[in-house]
């Protein structure tokens, strides 16, 4: 008894391999060949579409681009790896409520206009050794580039991943031979709130930073730190650090219990605008006469409601310039590049005159 013949395509279905038969249901994941043969060309001109080779004109562009709409075609991944690209470039973000980091991806977005380049977000869980679970994932998923925004990873942690993949460090305020550095400058934003501070009047200034931030580390918050510790001493002043867990709701409890506890300062410098978003509730809620100022400009901290003063990092040109770094390394660049840009303070109302 000889066994009935199978549908067309039913062996490619089993097999796992996108082809439509007929106006069926697609039964198959359509392959290169199948793209060539419906755009009427040879594989290798869709490869070439495929990697944007040298040379490919519109027509051709356009005949297979639209090939693979109709087909639904999906290049994958493990395949353009083998070919040494997956057109990918992954970024480690710390905290997703953080609206400074959404300038940065703005920034990048923009930068890969026009390329054949595909941004891929990976959040940090919270406390998973700093941001390197992320980091690994991405270079797990194959990407050609990295960028990553959470500068506490360890370095030698930082420096085994940039010999596999292109990586650019967000605000490191140190250097490496083997990654490239975009920052902001820290030490000279923070001399700049503190100055505004000085100028008004203010000489009982907080500094609220996150927990057990150490003044000589190269981050970014502990140069805010070292900057405030220093322009303080200089001036003969005492200094009074608070410290908060990360985000509004933290530096809201952290100031109001500070006010309770009876603090003099008559005003606070925030290391970050989240945490002065809360500094300014805690002010609000219980009548405190203070002056309020945080750092890197979100754009919530300009709303007429709120009008907080802040330090301006250029949030989307420094995600843009980290784009363009990953590109020339992966065109060949090898000696490392380290960018640091500069800061603008932006007076509002938050901070006036010492009472």
């Amino acid at each position: 008894m000889t066994a009935p013949t199978p549908p067309p395509g039913a062996a490619d279905a089993a097999s796992g391999a996108s082809v439509r038969v007929g106006t069926g249901t697609p039964l198959r994941r359509a392959t290169i060949e199948d793209v060539a043969a419906r755009a009427g060309v040879s594989r290798a001109a869709v490869s070439k579409v495929l990697r944007d080779a040298y040379g490919v004109s519109d027509a051709m562009r356009e005949r297979v681009t639209a090939a693979m709409a109709e087909l639904n075609y999906r290049p994958s991944i493990a395949a353009r790896a083998m070919r040494g690209r997956t057109y990918t470039i992954g970024i480690e973000l710390p905290d997703l409520a953080n609206q400074f980091f959404t300038r940065i991806v703005r920034g990048a977005t923009a930068a890969l206009e026009g390329t054949p380049y595909q941004l891929i977000l990976a959040p940090a869980e919270t406390g998973s050794r700093l941001g390197y679970r992320a980091l690994e994932a991405l270079v797990d998923r194959q990407v050609d580039g990295l960028i990553a925004v959470s500068p506490r990873v360890d370095e030698d942690a930082l420096e085994r991943i940039a010999a596999s993949v292109p990586l650019v460090m967000f605000g490191r305020l140190d250097k490496s031979d083997r990654y490239d550095v975009v920052a902001g400058d820290d030490l000279g934003g923070a001399r700049l709130a503190l100055q505004h501070l000085f100028d008004l009047g203010h000489t009982r200034i907080a500094h609220l930073t996150l927990p057990k931030e150490d003044p000589n580390a190269p981050y970014p918050h502990s140069g805010r730190l070292r900057e405030y510790l220093a322009a303080m001493a200089d001036r003969g002043l005492d200094a009074e650090v608070w410290h908060t867990d990360d985000g509004e709701e933290p530096s809201y409890r952290a100031t109001r219990e500070a006010i309770e506890q009876g603090t003099t300062a008559t005003a606070v410098f925030a290391a970050h605008d989240e945490l002065a978003f809360g500094v300014l509730r805690a002010v609000a809620d219980t009548g405190a006469d203070m002056s309020v100022i945080g750092y890197d400009d979100v754009a919530m901290a300009s709303h007429p409601a709120i009008s907080l003063t802040s330090v301006d990092q250029p949030g989307e040109r420094m995600g843009a310039r980290a784009v363009e770094m990953l590109l020339e390394r992966i065109a060949g660049r090898t000696a490392a590049a380290h960018e640091v840009f500069e800061v603008e303070l932006k007076p509002r109302a938050s901070t006036g005159p010492a009472p």
